[in-house]
């Protein structure tokens, strides 16, 4: 049955690959699988039809064969679990390459989560100014410990995997800050991860939605 997977009918990121169906298009490019597209408007996304697909009522959600998944993580690591080319055949890297997944989302994500909030959701409220610093240096701390873990290596752990994918697109979210500029060797690692030809595929699936997509809620 082939892969259907669901993704914001406007991409609020204005198609800048941002959105976390980028995750999933990207991780089924580089195991060579098709899959379709459904698009959900922000309302649909708080209707019952996409609620029991996705009980917090956001994207992605992913279906095969019976099954229904959500949460881009847990997405990512069933494709790279079913499909060789995301995850290592050796069960102590494999190992290493799901920690790697759970470290970008639970660890690095957090603090850029934060920056966003602030920046878009609290932007108008008196104590922005006072915490901006803050949760800047927050992201400094972890990225600074990142840094250090990578060294001059090319990928996180040996060869390319699910973990570096996940890592990759949740520093991306920082390129507009300026912030994963003051890490050259991150910079780099995230432009090696952008070159790859799936990642190359999937952004540009995902910019199509936005320069096609209707203009409606």
């Amino acid at each position: 049955m082939t892969i259907t997977i669901t993704a914001f009918e406007r991409s609020p990121d204005k198609g800048q690959g941002l959105a976390r169906d980028m995750r999933v298009r990207w991780a089924l490019e580089e195991v060579g699988q098709p899959y379709t597209t459904r698009l959900v408007s922000f309302r649909a996304m708080k209707e019952p039809a996409h609620l029991a697909l996705q009980p917090f009522g956001q994207i992605p959600t992913y279906e095969e064969d019976g099954l229904a998944l959500f949460e881009s993580g847990a997405i990512v690591l069933h494709i790279a679990e079913r499909h060789p080319g995301l995850l290592p055949d050796d069960a102590n890297a494999r190992a290493r390459a799901i920690a790697w997944m759970f470290a970008a989302v639970a660890t690095v994500e957090p603090p850029i989560l934060e920056r966003q909030v602030a920046l878009f959701a609290e932007g108008d409220r008196n104590w922005r100014a006072e915490r901006m610093p803050l949760v800047d240096n927050r992201i400094r701390d972890r990225l600074g410990e990142l840094s250090t873990r990578l060294g001059d290596a090319e990928w996180l752990d040996g060869a390319f995997s699910a973990g570096d994918l996940m890592m990759v697109h949740v520093l991306i979210r920082l390129r507009a800050s300026g912030i994963l500029a003051e890490y050259p060797s991150l910079a780099a690692y995230v432009a090696r991860g952008e070159a790859r030809p799936a990642y190359q595929r999937a952004f540009s699936a995902q910019r199509a939605v936005f320069t096609t997509a209707p203009d409606r809620d």
